[in-house]
């Protein structure tokens, strides 16, 4: 049987590293790989990519960097799907959307042409979209310190990103964006268990067959609601 490839997405500071490492531990034989990562090329192109230095990066040439990553990290991902294992990754396309198309204002069909290329017919079973108060995340980066090129970027660029993630809760936007694949959003607000109860519910909705006896044993009960899309 083939694996699940599961996304986190959302803006700086809703908490998607800590949930990585939660549904890591939840779930036994996944795997947890981050973008830009989880190669050697693609770690390479993070440490370029998010070190803030004074090397300057164009919006154009910044997204290609990403696409690069993508496509070396593709081919590691694919392995893993086709041996069934469960694929746990830290941002994919969803992001580029958010960050290169809607923040830095790159057309969207030639990004969507590079991301094809990148990626060929992967598409994530699933994206949970975390979404919490912009405040609220903006105050998590802060106090974490050490902050990325991209999160040093100013209020109004970020803005722009959060609201690009909400909108791809919506059904209609997924329909006409298919490569992204099914996007459910989940409250990242409250404690970090917490908001793991609620993904892990909503796998359990999802594909009860394999989630639910998880969510029964680990959680009891749902823990809050979530918005599928």
């Amino acid at each position: 049987m083939r694996g699940r490839l599961l996304v986190l997405e959302g803006p700086e500071g809703v908490g998607k590293t800590t949930q990585v490492a939660a549904l890591l531990r939840a779930l036994p034989g996944a795997e947890a790989f981050r973008e830009p990562g989880g190669t050697p090329l693609g770690n390479e192109i993070r440490t370029l990519l998010l070190t803030p230095d004074d090397v300057k990066i164009g919006a154009r040439a910044e997204a290609l960097l990403f696409m690069a990553a993508r496509a070396q990290l593709v081919e590691r991902i694919e392995s893993r799907l086709a041996v069934g294992v469960t694929v746990i990754l830290d941002r994919f396309f969803l992001s580029t959307y958010a960050y290169q198309i809607v923040g830095r204002g790159l057309p969207v069909e030639e990004v969507r042409r590079a991301n094809a290329l990148a990626v060929g017919d992967l598409r994530p079973d699933l994206t949970v979209l975390l979404s919490c108060d912009l405040e609220v995340a903006r105050t998590r980066m802060v106090a974490r310190g050490d902050l990325d090129r991209m999160e040093r970027e100013g209020p109004d660029f970020h803005a722009r990103v959060t609201a690009a993630f909400l909108a791809a809760a919506d059904p209609a936007w997924q329909a006409a964006h298919p490569e992204v694949g099914p996007v459910a959003r989940v409250d990242a607000s409250g404690p970090p268990a917490q908001v793991t109860g609620r993904i892990v519910d909503l796998l359990a909705a999802r594909w009860p067959e394999t989630f639910r006896s998880l969510a029964e044993s680990q959680y009891s009960g749902p823990l809050s609601s979530s918005s599928p899309g």
